[in-house]
């Protein structure tokens, strides 16, 4: 047994980052087999769920509405990618990458993701303490984002709380694309 503080402290973040990823993992399991009882123990007791309220009632109340987990059939979360930064020994924050497929009303969308996550540990666990869901587009999969616009899900997510956020919610794609002449950037697209 081991007694070299740095060697255990290091062990403890692998573990730490480890427990972590399979958090967005079993979040997409969850809301694909809709089992809205296990979706919810990910998240932390006190979870604020704005309007819906405070607690993991609240959050099962929310994800059982017709708004979400009841608003299409069938659905595949895959991730793709998962960065995290340790704030402290029992805070993270992390961004995970997501594509998900939504059977709704006979067509099938697809919506490119990003989930910007803020984790804690309690008690030797780590949960969601929040989940903020952006995403670059929305769209039935026989079309191509952006044409007439970037949220092509017809009946849903109407109006501009909905509008795509990504990628102009990246602190640093403003500052990138600032140093490019207007024209060069509409030579790229047609909806910056």
């Amino acid at each position: 047994m081991t007694t070299d503080p740095g060697l255990i402290a290091r062990i403890e973040r692998i573990e730490a980052q480890l427990a972590i990823q399979q958090l967005p993992m079993r979040y997409a399991l969850a809301v694909d087999s809709r089992d809205v009882d296990s979706l919810v123990q990910l998240f932390t007791e006190d979870v604020n769920c704005g309007r819906w309220g405070v607690g993991r009632a609240a959050l099962k109340a929310f994800y059982s509405s017709e708004h979400i987990l009841r608003s299409f059939y069938r659905s595949i979360h895959q991730i793709c990618g998962h960065a995290i930064e340790f704030i402290d020994a029992d805070r993270a924050t992390g961004s995970v990458y997501c594509r998900a497929e939504h059977e709704d009303n006979g067509a099938w969308v697809v919506m490119a993701i990003c989930y910007f996550d803020h984790y804690v540990r309690r008690d030797g666990q780590w949960y969601f303490e929040r989940r903020d869901e952006q995403h670059w587009y929305s769209t039935d999969w026989l079309a191509r984002p952006g044409a007439p616009r970037f949220q092509n899900w017809p009946g849903k997510y109407e109006g501009e709380r909905y509008q795509p956020r990504l990628p102009h919610r990246f602190p640093t794609w403003t500052t990138f694309w600032s140093a490019s002449e207007q024209r060069a950037i509409d030579a790229l697209t047609t909806t910056p």
